[in-house]
């Protein structure tokens, strides 16, 4: 951490409650079991300005697990790798930065542990601190933040971009729910595995939930 950053995060935290972030170990484990911890978790990117830095936060209230080689809708189905898919197959905790549609930018979190190339995309932001415009989406998440393929391989345990578990005071419950994700119907039946995870009392969601889909209460 530069003495720059170290100044500002005092002063930040001297403002306004700062959450704790994430380690390693809470990346290094199967895309479904962080796809759902995430919910209600912070994501957090800082900025340079004139004045040191300004930091930036939305609440994760949508998230989409993907399991891997075995999992038709991934980018890693059949253990394809590729020069755009190869961030999955590195250490837990780096950011996968990819682009849809030649314009939308999507973010995720790679999970699990080396050669196993799980993710989770962020679907949707509930914007908490300095966060402007829609994040109702993977794509507005990333045009929000101002994230882009440069960021592909971040390492999510450094200043730029992470993700936090908010102070208490800035805590709050997650209703849990489960569906069919978003845009994968080319997978089969894989599309039909109910691996997108919503907080339901948020209205930041991109789409609701189907009307059978799971509701399994609260997270934690």
């Amino acid at each position: 951490m530069s003495a720059h950053f170290a100044f500002w995060h005092k002063a930040e935290a001297g403002s306004r409650p700062v959450g704790r972030k994430l380690t390693r170990s809470f990346y290094a484990r199967d895309a479904l079991t962080v796809a759902r911890e995430l919910l209600g978790l912070h994501l957090v990117r800082t900025l340079p300005s004139s004045s040191g830095f300004v930091r930036q936060v939305g609440r994760i209230v949508e998230t989409e697990a993907y399991m891997g080689p075995d999992d038709l809708a991934a980018h890693s189905a059949g253990g394809r790798r590729t020069p755009r898919t190869e961030t999955m197959f590195g250490p837990p905790g780096r950011a996968y930065v990819y682009l849809i549609y030649g314009m939308h930018h999507c973010l995720n979190v790679v999970t699990a542990t080396r050669d196993v190339p799980h993710a989770v995309l962020i679907r949707a932001l509930e914007p908490v601190h300095n966060l402007e415009g829609r994040t109702q989406g993977p794509g507005l998440v990333c045009r929000a933040l101002g994230i882009d393929r440069s960021h592909d391989a971040l390492d999510l345990l450094g200043s730029e971009l992470f993700i936090e578990r908010p102070s208490a005071a800035a805590a709050r419950p997650v209703r849990l729910g489960a569906g069919p994700r978003i845009g994968v119907d080319y997978a089969g039946p894989w599309a039909k595995k109910p691996w997108r995870f919503v907080d339901r009392s948020s209205d930041y969601l991109s789409r609701p939930l189907p009307s059978r889909a799971a509701r399994t209460g609260s997270a934690r």
